[in-house]
């Protein structure tokens, strides 16, 4: 045991002589090294901003979608799938308040929608108003909203405030304060309802299909226009602690809701866009591997030429007895060191970068392809260290087989080399 210990002790000895002597600085394979060093540094610099970026899109567009529509929806069969609500749906339900059969749901609230139109003097906008309860979670919603405040709802009546999106705002030239008149149409479709609105805040979601329609208001007043009673609702939204098990979830919410509602998760009511966020993926595997290749390519190639520059030093060391394993271990003790060396550097330099993109936001993308307007990025310590160990651990195995070419070395002839 003692003299494997000091076995292994003397050949990191020689790998570390090796490096640090001035020789092996000013030789042929120096610049080599460099480039090898640099590959590593910078494959792992592209694959944190891949993963980061990746990641972070796919939770911000969810979260922003299901801040609109909760992570399952319960609705009555007979929707059709539409936007607005023409039945409605009793709030007295087993699952409502608390949905208590399934343990993964955070929060259950009721809303409902209708279409209606905002005239300003200069102009109007067609619009869908969503009312909403004193259950509503703002939580979910609050880190939209830019200017002033959300809808302030009282237990005694309807509210007159509502909440409008920036885009909206923008093409009625309406700020924080400002009347906005508002017609609902009829069931009968007589003459429109109007209602005296007041803007309390503007939100700004990223979300184009959602900010050029959505309006949030009171609840009461939708029950009120469509002649329902006070605990009728459009439909129920349900949040749920883990994204990743919202398939499981909905199946479950689905078994314990009455025949009559229907309960669709966010990926059955918009599945071209999670087919989208999917690819994302792909392409973040497909990053990871070419990277890996170019890396190991390089780190190959490092090798091969240290081990032709150091060919009389392998000979001498056979010369003394040293092993094959031995030599290999020398050159596998160096080649690891390089690695490190670009892990610690690109794990700084990426993450920096990373950093800077999280709290400045200079990169900014168009809402209409990408559902934002800024690159979010999130990584975890988890993906870190899950990517430093896999690319330490790629780069091991593949320089096991051309270290065996320092191995094969015959001392005689490598005492002869020049």
């Amino acid at each position: 045991m003692i003299a494997e210990k000091e076995s292994l002790n003397l050949e990191y000895f020689i790998a570390k002589r090796i490096q640090s002597s001035t020789a092996y600085k000013n030789s042929v394979s120096a610049p080599i090294i460099k480039i090898a060093i640099a590959a590593i540094a910078i494959g792992v610099i592209v694959m944190l901003i891949a993963i980061a970026t990746g990641v972070g899109l796919q939770r911000k567009i969810k979260e922003k979608v299901s801040a609109f529509n909760g992570h399952v929806t319960i609705a009555l069969f007979d929707r059709n799938n539409s936007i607005t609500t023409v039945k409605p749906i009793s709030i007295h339900q087993d699952f409502y308040p608390k949905f208590n059969e399934a343990p993964q749901v955070e929060h259950i609230q009721a809303v409902a929608t209708k279409g209606a139109m905002i005239r300003t003097e200069k102009d109007f906008e067609g619009i869908i108003f969503k009312g909403i309860g004193l259950d509503y979670k703002w939580e979910y919603f609050s880190d939209f909203i830019i200017s002033g405040q959300a809808p302030a709802l009282d237990t005694d009546k309807a509210s007159k405030e509502i909440l409008i999106s920036d885009d909206i705002a923008r093409r009625l030239q309406l700020e924080v304060g400002d009347k906005a008149p508002t017609f609902f149409m009829r069931s009968d479709r007589s003459t429109p309802i109007a209602k005296a609105f007041v803007v309390s805040g503007i939100y700004d979601s990223g979300l184009e299909e959602y900010d050029s329609k959505f309006v949030l208001g009171d609840l009461r007043h939708i029950q009120k226009i469509n002649k329902w009673n006070e605990d009728e609702v459009g439909n129920f939204e349900v949040f749920i602690a883990d994204f990743d098990q919202l398939d499981d979830v909905g199946k479950l919410i689905q078994t314990k809701t009455p025949f009559n509602l229907n309960a669709r998760t966010l990926t059955q009511q918009f599945p071209s866009m999670f087919q989208w966020l999917s690819l994302l993926d792909s392409n973040i595997y497909g990053i990871i591997g070419i990277i890996l290749v170019v890396g190991i390519i390089n780190m190959i190639t490092a090798l091969l030429v240290l081990i032709l520059d150091r060919t009389r030093m392998i000979g001498v060391l056979k010369s003394l007895g040293a092993s094959n394993w031995t030599v290999r271990k020398i050159f596998l003790y160096n080649a690891m060191n390089l690695v490190l060396q670009g892990l610690i550097i690109g794990n700084v330099l990426g993450i920096g970068l990373i950093a800077v993109q999280y709290f400045f936001s200079p990169i900014t993308l168009d809402p209409q392809n990408y559902y934002v307007t800024q690159a979010p990025v999130y990584i975890s310590w988890y993906h870190v260290l899950l990517l430093n160990a896999g690319t330490f651990v790629v780069c091991l195995l593949s320089l096991l087989l051309p270290s065996y070419v320092a191995s094969k070395i015959s001392p005689v002839k490598a005492m002869r080399f020049e």
